[in-house]
């Protein structure tokens, strides 16, 4: 599948997009979220509050996409480059794994932020919505699925399990002490293996992925 190059004012948006979301961060990390406002972030990107409701809905959503930018387009880029014999729902799979859990240090930081308030953990989940569109294209080609039926419910159900898995994860068992200590600051320390989780989530799919490639075999 060719993606083709960007023109130059789609080039001029996405860095500008970038711009909000890096000052997003940073200025969550100096100062914490709740002392953020839209207006020091847009001021600190070099742009007017207008310009960046154009981009965001909210301060959540920006700081938020700091760990999320680029990860639906790269999952479905990864499974684009999947060679046509491999199994589509181990591409899948192996895609969402991959992205969802190679995380440097700058988004380790913004995990950190996400996971001590409300907030911010309802925009990271929500964010999961955003694999549906590229992934349906990628599976659509991939189907030969000239009316993307079959490609967008099969995307949309891949969101729907990684959300699950992100709820779960974010949801983890404490002790009574540990949970009194942590509930005033509102903090969730992430449970178990997120891999593993998001391997568990989306395995009731396989069969229906294994149906549409078969559907699609001379």
């Amino acid at each position: 599948m060719t993606t083709p190059r960007p023109g130059l004012r789609e080039r001029k948006k996405q860095a500008t997009r970038e711009a909000l979301r890096e000052a997003a961060l940073r200025l969550a990390v100096e100062h914490g979220p709740d002392r953020v406002r839209v207006e020091d972030i847009a001021e600190a990107a070099g742009v007017s509050p207008r310009t960046y409701n154009n981009y965001f809905a909210s301060r959540e959503q920006a700081i938020v996409s700091a760990v999320t930018a680029d990860r639906e387009a790269r999952i479905a880029a990864a499974v684009a480059a999947r060679p046509a014999e491999v199994r589509l729902a181990d591409a899948v799979t192996e895609a969402v794994v991959a992205q969802y859990t190679n995380t440097g240090e700058r988004e380790q930081k913004a995990l950190l932020l996400i996971t001590a308030q409300t907030a911010l953990r309802d925009a990271f989940l929500e964010a999961a919505a955003g694999i549906e569109p590229p992934l349906t294209a990628v599976l659509a080609e991939r189907l030969a699925d000239a009316e993307a039926h079959t490609a967008r419910v099969l995307a949309a159900s891949v969101a729907a399990a990684v959300r699950i898995a992100l709820e779960g994860w974010l949801r983890p068992v404490q002790s009574a002490e540990t949970a009194e200590r942590h509930t005033a600051a509102g903090l969730v320390l992430p449970s178990g293996s997120l891999p593993d989780r998001l391997r568990a989530a989306l395995a009731p799919l396989a069969p229906a992925f294994d149906a549409a490639e078969q559907h699609t075999r001379p």
